[in-house]
């Protein structure tokens, strides 16, 4: 390993941990939202693709671990995925015990990633015989992966009836562009479009604001009041293992397995379904929301580096929701990265395991001490002079940017379009998973409709 490239890595992965920390705490920052726009940003600007790749995966373990801590605290979800943990922080909070939820969590990500990263790199290992069988049929099982995650959908006859007009349009405004020569016939937008699914929901909450019976519909609150309180200084190194009880420490890891497995499917969903089922156990509340929060955290972990790890090294092609989303531009960021050339195809194993253990180790070791020595007054600091209108302003203007970079102006008008189209989609039960399986299926998916 290059010293040079040694010293990128460990300084992708400080920028990465650190950036990410604040920006996990800050509430209704969407993974996908906030992490895709940044990597793809440093795909694009020619960083080596092992330091991308630190940078990513010390991003995501610092933005899991921190996105559950305004949860804790003020019951305010960081992220999507911290939602599901929301009904049992405010029982815990209930009972005087936030402090205890933080360590909880914080302890259930470390667990949740101790085991998934070996486990990922176990069965990414096994899937790599089958790689090329399995690009072979890519298309058809994206395809048949956008119907799948169709199903699991809540609203899962609209997300059927969905795919081929979705199909359609991604594949209407690429033939608009080559047709007025805007891009080169051998060129296939897809960033921007890609970008402009991931704030959908941003673009229609932000026109929702121009209508004035939307308007007067909506709830008016006075100023939030969060009340910090301070609590005991955490001393010597936190030791998840001793702030776990045995039970959670087993349960956990159970979890995490079996959100490692089940890598392909929503994040969300297998967080929400497994993490109820085995919190059932404990009838005594204090008890099953402890359980509920550990298992949760940790199956969030393990379902976000398994869904990025699984397909990145195995297969290169983004098989899973979280491949799909966040770690999408490892995968498709032209003309960096194309799905016949990307991080799968240019990294070794060895390379695969210096960046996971770099990028891991350092922002697992630091985000986690940090946050459970320092967890109030990071919120503190957060929720009084970072607002989250000022994160989401930064990311749609990135997007835009992009779109611009990607096709010009008209792009810019056709990203508005996807927004809007995703937003109202997403709005309506559809899920992310569907809408980014047929964006990348749609040239098949259409040409087979042709004929």
């Amino acid at each position: 390993m290059d010293v040079n490239l040694l010293i990128q890595m460990l300084i992708a992965a400080i920028l990465g941990t650190a950036i990410y920390t604040i920006i996990g705490i800050v509430p209704g920052t969407d993974e996908t939202a906030v992490i895709a726009p940044i990597t793809l940003a440093i795909v694009l600007a020619g960083v080596e693709p092992i330091v991308v790749l630190t940078f990513y995966m010390a991003a995501v373990i610092a933005h899991k671990l921190t996105d559950s801590v305004p949860v804790a605290v003020a019951g305010i979800p960081g992220g999507v995925m911290a939602t599901p943990m929301v009904e049992h922080a405010l029982v815990l909070k209930k009972y005087g015990q936030s402090e205890t939820s933080i360590k909880k969590m914080m302890s259930g990500s470390v667990i949740g990633t101790l085991v998934s990263v070996p486990v990922s790199l176990l069965l990414a290992s096994v899937l790599v015989p089958f790689a090329e069988r399995i690009n072979e049929y890519a298309n058809p099982i994206l395809f048949a992966g956008a119907v799948l995650l169709a199903l699991l959908s809540t609203n899962r006859w609209l997300s059927l009836i969905i795919i081929i007009p979705f199909a359609l349009l991604i594949q209407g405004l690429r033939h608009l562009y080559w047709d007025l020569g805007i891009v080169p016939e051998n060129k296939n937008v897809f960033i921007s479009f890609f970008l402009g699914i991931t704030i959908g929901p941003v673009i229609v909450t932000l026109l929702d604001l121009l209508s004035k019976e939307r308007r007067k519909q909506l709830i008016r609150h006075h100023h939030k009041e969060i009340i910090l309180k301070k609590s005991a200084k955490e001393k010597g190194f936190p030791n998840p293992f001793k702030i776990l009880t045995k039970k959670e420490v087993g349960m956990s890891s159970i979890a995490s397995l079996a959100g490692t497995i089940t890598f392909m499917f929503s994040a969300v969903g297998v967080t929400t379904l497994v993490g109820e089922l085995f919190s059932k156990q404990e009838k005594e509340p204090v008890k099953r929301s402890s359980l509920a929060i550990s298992c949760m955290e940790a199956l969030a972990n393990a379902t976000y580096i398994a869904g990025s790890l699984i397909p990145l090294i195995a297969l290169g092609f983004p098989l899973s929701s979280v491949a799909l989303g966040p770690a999408n531009p490892l995968f498709n960021a032209p003309p960096v990265f194309t799905l016949d050339h990307n991080l799968h195809h240019i990294l070794s194993f060895t390379d695969f395991l210096w960046a996971i253990f770099i990028g891991v180790g350092i922002s697992l070791f630091f985000t986690y001490v940090i946050i459970i020595k320092y967890a109030n007054e990071i919120c503190a600091f957060v929720f009084k002079w970072i607002p989250h209108e000022a994160i989401l302003g930064l990311f749609v203007a990135l997007v835009f940017l992009l779109a611009f970079m990607d096709a010009g102006w008209l792009n810019i008008a056709g990203v508005l379009l996807i927004g809007i189209v995703s937003g109202t989609l997403s709005r309506y039960g559809v899920n992310f998973g569907v809408q980014f399986m047929v964006l990348y299926s749609a040239p098949w998916l259409v040409s087979v409709l042709a004929g």
